[in-house]
Order: C-alpha cells, then structure tokens, then sequence
C-alpha cells in the first residue's frame, strides 16, 4: 500500500512538472502514429491544440454594400471562395485566408466555404473553433466531403500527398455547396493572395466556358499523359479541333450553375475510372480536369497564379517569381514556406508568406529579420 502510494506521489509530482516546464499551448509538439487515408502510419502532429493568433477585423470600404450577415450564404453579390480544410495544411489555409482579407476591398462580403474530410482522424469542431479563434467574424461555414465517393477512383501517383482523396474535393464543389451558390473562387491552401480578389471574381466566363484559369500554353502539353493514352485514339480524341493548354487548378473560377448542367463530375470521376484501367497519366486530381476542360477554359491572367513555387512534385527547391505582376502566390510542388521556415531553411519567397502566418509559436523571427533587407516588396505598381 505505502509502494503505490509512493508511485502516485512521484507520478503526480513528475505530471506537475511537465506541466510547468510544457504548457498546455505547447502539446502539439508531441506526436502520435496515425493510420493515414492511404492505410500507412505515419506520425502526425496534434492540431487540436495549435494556437494562432487573432488577425485583425478587416472592415468595409465605404463602397461596399451593406449587406444582412444571415443572408450571405446564398448572396450571388458577394465573394464566395472554397477552400479545403485539413490538419496537414490547417496552417497554410489560415494564412490564406488571411491574406484575402487584408487585400479585399469588402472583406466583410465575402463567404468562405471549408472541405473537410469525413475521416477519423478529422474533428470538424476543432477546425471551426481554431478558424474562429483566428478570425471572430469571418463568414464561413464547414462541409463535409465523403472520402468513400473517390477512395476507390484514386490511383497511385507519383507522390503520395496526390492521393490524398481530399484532393479531389474540387471535383464535388457542385454537389457539396447549396443549390444557391452559382459561382465560387476555388483556393488551394498554399496560396496567399496580394491583391483584392474582388478583381478575379469578376472575370467573366464567356459564352458557355464553366471556368476560368491561367493558362500556360508554352507548357509540354503531351507530357501530361501517357503513350497509352496518345497511342489510342478511341481515348485521344477528346483533344480533337481543341487547342489544350496546361492550367494549375488550385486557382479557378468556377461557374456551379453549368458544372451542374453539364454534369462534369460524373465526367471527371469517369476518366478516372479508365485511369485505374489503363494508366493513362501519373499525377493525381490535375489531369482529368485537363482531360474534361482543357481547350475550354476561360484564360485569367498569369498573375493569378504563380504556381510552382514549392519546387516540382518529387524535389524541394527553391523557385524564384516569374517575370511580372503578382495577384496570387501559390506553392504549388513538394515545399512548403512554413516547412521550410521552420526548418530554418527558407527560400527567398517564402518570406512573402511569412507575414500572414498567423500560428503563434513559429521559429523563423530571426530569420524573418535578416531578410527585410533583402526582400521586394509588393506595390501597387508591381500589382
């Protein structure tokens, strides 16, 4: 009896202890092996106690309409942007949203509409009360996305993170959104935007185009696909009388209303269907928007998408801008800033990303510091 009564106080003193020397605030520090959507165990930091601090409230400029808070959800007046929403990337959408808020014009008319997976590992209420805790009163609301609707239409790609079958959300946005939301800005979580998106949202989708990207025509289109995809003409022909260019579809303007109508998610679930078949291309969620939309997009700026930033899919290297003005940054590849922030071992350009991270206890201020010297600043003539 005195033994254990021993072992209780000396465990009690060593939990006191811990507690001193790590806050409550510092517990995401510690790992925990978890089984991931594609059946591996990996190690995974616990987002449920990330603290990020409070942005500030973005407010109105006096030309902005006055519109009821309750009534923006199906508002077809103000900025609807869907993003995904995931404990992987939960920092990277943070900042994001960040930076659309501090760049817009109305910042209070806008909605934005989160993608979670229905996955285990995921706990909805926790990403919601971290979103808020950032971001008292911004307009948002969480879906959920049902992993099973794409587990078995995912094939293996060149890197891991493709397979990810929240990845393929954007494919659902029309079937996952309100019937009333016609129009959306879809974002990937490793974007920052340095521009007022209220430009972008008002591109028009000619004609009957559903929607609207940069496109990169000087891009080795071919490449994209396999010889068995070129070399059958029953699957090639789909290009016939177009002039398909690559587009990055972690930027798009998308028209909901003819994504219904033509009912391009049954056709992008059915290219991936020949895809676990034939083996027709090597990336992930890209290719069969390129197989469904490509020649038929509604060509947006470059600055809309400085894409490629985080290196290429299988190597972490450092990019520079391309030539010209900047809307949007988007590192798109296998780095990613904060990684690599925190490591210690930034590239230039992720020092454009460092001021809208908002997670309270990165290690980079140092390095954030030596670099305010060395690093262009956005300006309205650059914009």
């Amino acid at each position: 009896m005195d033994i254990m009564f021993q072992s209780r106080s000396v465990l009690g003193v060593i939990c006191l202890a811990s507690l001193l020397l790590f806050p409550v605030n510092a517990i995401r520090l510690f790992t925990e092996k978890v089984r991931s959507s594609g059946g591996d165990e990996t190690e995974m930091e616990s987002y449920m106690f990330m603290k990020f601090l409070e942005a500030p409230e973005y407010q109105n400029g006096p030309e902005c309409l006055v519109l009821a808070k309750e009534s923006l959800l199906c508002d077809p007046s103000i900025v609807h942007i869907a993003m995904t929403i995931d404990p992987e990337y939960l920092r990277g959408t943070i900042a994001a949203i960040h930076s659309v808020l501090k760049h817009g014009s109305c910042p209070e008319n806008m909605f934005f509409h989160f993608i979670a997976s229905d996955s285990s590992l995921v706990n909805v209420n926790d990403l919601i009360r971290i979103v808020k805790s950032a971001f008292p009163s911004l307009n948002f609301k969480v879906y959920i996305f049902q992993e099973n609707l794409v587990r078995n239409l995912i094939s293996y790609s060149i890197r891991q993170a493709l397979e990810n079958p929240l990845n393929y959300a954007r494919s659902y946005l029309a079937d996952i959104l309100e019937a009333c939301i016609e129009r959306v800005i879809y974002l990937d979580s490793d974007t920052i935007v340095v521009d007022d998106i209220q430009k972008l949202w008002s591109i028009t989708l000619t004609g009957s185009i559903t929607i609207g990207a940069p496109e990169y025509c000087h891009a080795n289109f071919a490449k994209y696909f396999t010889s068995e995809f070129w070399s059958d003409p029953d699957l090639s022909r789909v290009f016939e009388g177009k002039r398909p260019c690559y587009f990055n579809t972690g930027v798009m303007v998308m028209d909901l209303v003819r994504w219904r109508e033509g009912d391009y998610t049954r056709k992008i679930e059915r290219w991936m269907r020949i895809q676990k078949e034939r083996r027709i291309y090597e990336l992930g969620s890209l290719p069969p928007f390129l197989l469904v939309f490509g020649g038929e997009v509604e060509v947006i700026d470059h600055r809309w998408n400085q894409h490629g930033l985080g290196g290429d899919n299988l190597v972490n290297s450092c990019r520079p801008l391309h030539p010209g003005p900047v809307s949007l940054l988007h590192w798109s590849g296998k780095g990613k800033p904060w990684v690599r922030l925190d490591a210690g071992r930034p590239c230039s350009v992720d020092f454009h990303w460092a001021p809208y991270d908002l997670y309270k206890f990165h290690g980079y201020p140092q390095l954030q510091e030596q670099q305010k010297q060395e690093l262009p600043r956005f300006t309205s003539d650059s914009l």
